[in-house]
């Protein structure tokens, strides 16, 4: 009895070792998140410092995730970036530095040409309350999707290159305000302001993503849209950072940023900071 207990044992155990040992693989899952938050910070403190100045703080949170899909002949990548920084210079309350929020969906085809069919959505508004400075007042400007844009577009893109990823197509634009409706107000209709403005153009997006140096790296990403009414006037948005890894956590990072929306200000808007801080991977 015992004998066949033993037989019956290790006939079980050879059995259950032959079904893992050919057991398939685990199959790799189409999807693939990515993740990072940096934490940026600044400050000065003086006592008793013969030489004057001002104490100050700042400090800067910039979140990135990104959602890829790969599967067969599509491509679905959805990126969101959400920033937000305040900076305190002496008895002066906090004032903002950084406010933004911009969600990207881009779903694509290979076709088999040199360029791919593609369909994308993007959404930008700030993430807080913004205001307008000067030395004793503040003026508020804009407030979560007040103003909000809504793009939406069908084109051709080349992803072909690992560096380098460009889009072009038709696009329909939505500008959402409430209070601040210089925005959406159409110059064109003195007696009547208004909270919603829609334009049908031309959108170009293009990415550029570079290792300069071991340790140095460059992203650059550049957005125009002009609308078929106004085809001499671009809005761009033009996003640089140089990030130069210290260690596995510790960068130092140069944004500049270059904007121009003629229903902002016929200005040319520009922003720079250089910072240091801590990043982490979320994925």
């Amino acid at each position: 009895m015992r004998k066949l207990l033993t037989i019956v044992l290790l006939l079980s155990l050879s059995t259950l070792f032959a079904q893992d040992a050919a057991a398939p693989e685990a199959k790799k899952s189409d999807w693939k998140p990515t993740g990072t938050l940096g934490i940026n910070l600044s400050q000065i403190s003086f006592s008793n410092w013969s030489k004057g100045g001002d104490n100050s703080l700042t400090w800067n949170n910039i979140l990135n995730m990104g959602l890829k899909y790969n599967h067969e002949d599509w491509t679905w990548v959805n990126g969101l970036k959400l920033a937000y920084g305040r900076m305190k210079v002496g008895e002066r309350g906090y004032r903002t530095t950084d406010n933004e929020l911009y969600f990207e969906s881009v779903l694509s085809k290979n076709i088999g040409w040199a360029v791919d069919p593609y369909v994308a959505l993007t959404v930008r508004t700030v993430v807080a309350n913004g205001f307008e400075y000067t030395d004793s007042t503040e003026t508020q400007i804009s407030s979560f999707f007040d103003p909000g844009y809504i793009t939406e577009a069908v084109g051709f893109t080349y992803n072909r290159s690992e560096n380098i990823t460009s889009r072009l197509g038709v696009a329909i634009e939505q500008t959402l305000t409430n209070k601040f409706r210089k925005y959406s107000d159409d110059p064109d209709t003195p007696n009547e302001i208004e909270k919603f403005k829609m334009e049908t153009g031309i959108e170009s997006v293009t990415e550029a993503k570079y290792t300069l140096d071991e340790n140095l790296l460059l992203n650059s990403k550049l957005r125009l849209f002009s609308s078929f009414k106004h085809l001499d006037t671009w809005d761009v948005l033009f996003d640089n950072t140089i990030t130069a890894k210290i260690n596995s956590y510790l960068n130092v990072n140069l944004n500049v940023v270059v904007v121009y929306d003629a229903d902002e200000t016929l200005k040319t808007q520009l922003k720079q900071a250089l910072q240091i801080g801590v990043t982490f991977n979320l994925f």
